[in-house]
């Protein structure tokens, strides 16, 4: 069957459960239903029948969604026969090529389409006109902990700043993050940062972040905190305590 167009109920509309996009600002769903409210919708969704009842939605969750905001019944859609999996592919390509995905979502919607489509980075890439090697580092990017990607979604940090500390132990991820945010860090500064980290004498000079723990652990106990041998990723940690109450205090901080 060949597609048509036609308007259709929006109650009768499902969203896509593959839509790479999952941050929808309002301030933008305003500005787009007021543009419709005054020139009519000029590009119509994409649906395909669905496997359930009524239609499912494949690209246009935001003209969909301004439709909603304006209190319309119907909206008008071009209705497809395509399959599950083609429409997967439609809705990933459609998001990307309006280059409005952030960093997170992109990498999302490539991890879910090479699962649900048993793909290879390859395949992918040359799917959607994209280097093996351009997908594989978005992919990295789902690596990293929920606070760095949440830092990337809001735009807090970069994906240059994430791949710099990918390799790093969580605890550092999360440290230099701190920095980052606090400090509006950008990319080089921070490569630079982290190469003086690396340059320092591990056996005479404490990193950064090791300075760091030592301040959250002596607030935390409220006693002097020393660490060594950190480099080495092997060392002491002693607690210096100056009575038998502070002693306790120690302990019960430990159990």
């Amino acid at each position: 069957m060949k597609d048509t167009l036609k308007d259709i109920l929006i109650s009768e509309i499902t969203t896509n459960p593959n839509q790479p996009r999952q941050i929808f600002k309002e301030e933008e769903i305003k500005a787009l239903a007021e543009s419709i409210a005054n020139n009519g919708l000029i590009q119509p969704i994409i649906v395909r029948p669905s496997d359930i009842i009524g239609y499912e939605l494949i690209a246009g969750e935001r003209r969909l969604r301004a439709h909603q905001f304006l209190g319309k019944s119907h909206i008008k859609a071009v209705i497809t026969q395509k399959s599950y999996q083609e429409s997967m592919k439609q809705a990933l390509i459609e998001n990307l090529q309006r280059a409005d995905l952030n960093p997170i979502e992109e990498a999302k919607a490539y991890q879910n389409i090479i699962d649900k489509l048993e793909m290879t980075h390859q395949e992918l890439a040359r799917s959607i006109g994209k280097s093996r090697p351009y997908i594989s580092n978005q992919l990295r990017l789902l690596q990293l902990t929920p606070s760095w990607q949440s830092a990337i979604e809001t735009g807090l940090a970069t994906p240059g700043h994430a791949r710099l500390i990918l390799a790093l132990p969580e605890e550092e991820q999360e440290f230099w993050l701190t920095e980052i945010t606090s400090y509006q860090m950008s990319v080089h500064q921070l490569e630079k940062n982290l190469k003086k980290e690396d340059n320092k004498p591990s056996s005479k000079e404490k990193t950064i972040f090791q300075n760091h723990l030592e301040k959250e652990l002596q607030k935390s106990l409220g006693l002097a905190v020393n660490i060594s041998g950190f480099q080495q990723k092997k060392g002491h940690l002693s607690i210096t305590f100056a009575n038998e109450e502070e002693f306790n205090r120690i302990i019960n901080k430990l159990k």
